[in-house]
């Protein structure tokens, strides 16, 4: 038994009818190595549950909402519930990997049942070469990058067809009575009070910001000074995404030619298919978007428990600069700087205000700001989130089957309806965008700007060098 901290129970309270936060990875299987079988895939994963006991555990809240709920044991825990068998739209719909991804929007427009737990696994066979596509789903509350990844590790191999022995039966544990959690509550009751010292602190952060912005120092990215495009509005339930495989060689090329970061080139490419996209449709701003970019702070924190262990660093992706080159070297200039505003902030800011915040007033307030569609009426924070994610450097084989494609899908938030993930994976850089599709409704578009925008890079990259 776990008690969710507050940064993982922050990611429960914000989930509306219309704002789902979990996140999605399509991985593409090649069974070219040895026999596949749904029944044989689905043994496989029920022999390793035990080594992610998260995977058999539930949301359990407390009485009254006086306290962020608990991980307890699912008593009723089947792995069918969570594992099970996907088709593509029928003849005359979309075909191939557009199919597969109408499937995937559909998939990520439905909220998860909170009553068991958050995860589920849709099994996509039939693809061209006899490949399997896995859509998996988590709720942002059991995983963030660093911790999703290591979940992963333990479902892949370094080499195919291996499997582990049947597991000894599992007796979960006792959920905790009412009464008892009741209490525990009112034990922590006064540390609440704690949230009073976070004021100050937040005050003179503010203040720092808005000196910083007055004395322009780099014209760092701040929140709130984002221009609003048409998707800077409130979300609707609806989903759709589309995916992209690029040579993460080439990236490193291009990154070496300029003496900057693979991050730099990846959020200079994000900002170059964005500039395009917008340009494409009239709705180019002057000014250019600004990226939140989550930043994992598992080395740094001080906080040893919970899940979500992220803070955030605000970026300019450099649509206003239509050169390329220009763009990569002003976004290298900005991360840097970027980077050192979020060193000032420190590591635990976002975890030390969600330790303290009420449970119904921080859930409370996420209805209000959903229903009244708040989003739309302040300034814009930020026009989409961007996160890179370092991933396997080797061939993995997922439960026994070699993954030939990982491509990750973010959450969408209110306010910032897109949502692009960009993750390394055995010598290529997977990109993976998700979006509202009422708001966005072609991100297809997204992905197939992807190529033209990296050879622009390669060619500039190859006539310096």
């Amino acid at each position: 038994m776990e008690r969710l901290t507050g940064l993982d129970a922050s990611f429960l309270y914000l989930e509306t009818d219309t704002q789902h936060l979990h996140v999605c990875a399509l991985l593409i299987l090649d069974p070219a190595d040895g026999p596949y079988s749904f029944d044989h895939l689905r043994d496989e994963l029920r022999r390793r549950l035990p080594l992610i006991p998260h995977m058999r555990r539930r949301v359990h809240p407390v009485p009254f909402n006086l306290d962020h709920p608990l991980w307890v044991d699912d008593t009723d825990f089947d792995i069918d519930n969570h594992i099970r068998r996907a088709d593509l739209p029928e003849p005359g719909g979309l075909a191939g990997l557009a199919g597969l991804a109408e499937l995937i929007g559909d998939i990520a427009s439905r909220p998860m049942d909170q009553n068991r737990p958050l995860w589920e696994m849709s099994v996509v066979e039939g693809l061209d070469d006899g490949k399997v596509a896995v859509v998996c789903k988590y709720h942002h509350s059991a995983v963030d990058g660093i911790t999703g990844t290591n979940m992963m590790m333990h479902l892949c191999d370094l080499e195919p067809g291996l499997s582990r022995p049947e597991p000894e039966p599992w007796q979960p544990e006792p959920v905790p009575g009412d009464l008892e959690l009741i209490a525990r509550a009112a034990v922590r009751f006064p540390a609440r009070a704690g949230m009073l010292g976070m004021v100050p602190k937040t005050l003179g952060m503010v203040a720092g910001f808005a000196q910083r912005r007055r004395n322009n120092e780099a014209g760092m990215a701040l929140p709130f000074s984002a221009p609003r495009t048409p998707f800077n509005q409130a979300v609707t339930g609806t989903r759709s995404v589309s995916f992209t495989k690029t040579d993460l060689g080439v990236i490193k090329e291009i990154k070496a030619a300029f003496g900057v970061k693979v991050n730099d080139v990846v959020l200079t490419v994000v900002g170059g298919v964005l500039r395009r996209y917008l340009a494409d449709r009239g709705e180019l701003p002057d000014r250019s978007l600004v990226a939140s970019v989550p930043v994992s702070v598992h080395e740094s924190t001080r906080h040893t428990e919970g899940i979500n262990k992220v803070s955030t660093l605000f970026c300019r992706l450099g649509t206003d600069i239509a050169d390329p080159v220009e763009r990569l070297e002003a976004l290298a200039v900005a991360n840097r700087d970027a980077k050192a505003e979020h060193d000032l902030i420190g590591a635990d800011f976002l975890q030390d205000w969600s330790k303290y915040a009420p449970p119904n007033t921080f859930r409370l307030a996420s209805r209000v700001y959903s229903s009244l569609k708040l989003a739309e009426r302040h300034p814009v924070v930020h026009n989409l989130v961007v996160s890179n994610v370092p991933g396997p450097p080797m061939p993995l084989y997922f439960l026994g089957v070699r993954v030939d494609g990982m491509y990750p899908f973010g959450p969408v938030f209110h306010g910032a309806g897109l949502t692009v993930t960009v993750l390394s994976n055995c010598g290529d850089l997977d990109f993976g965008f998700i979006a509202c599709r009422d708001l966005v409704p072609d991100v297809d578009a997204l992905a197939d700007a992807v190529p033209a925008v990296i050879d622009e890079l390669l060619a500039a990259a190859r006539a310096r060098g």
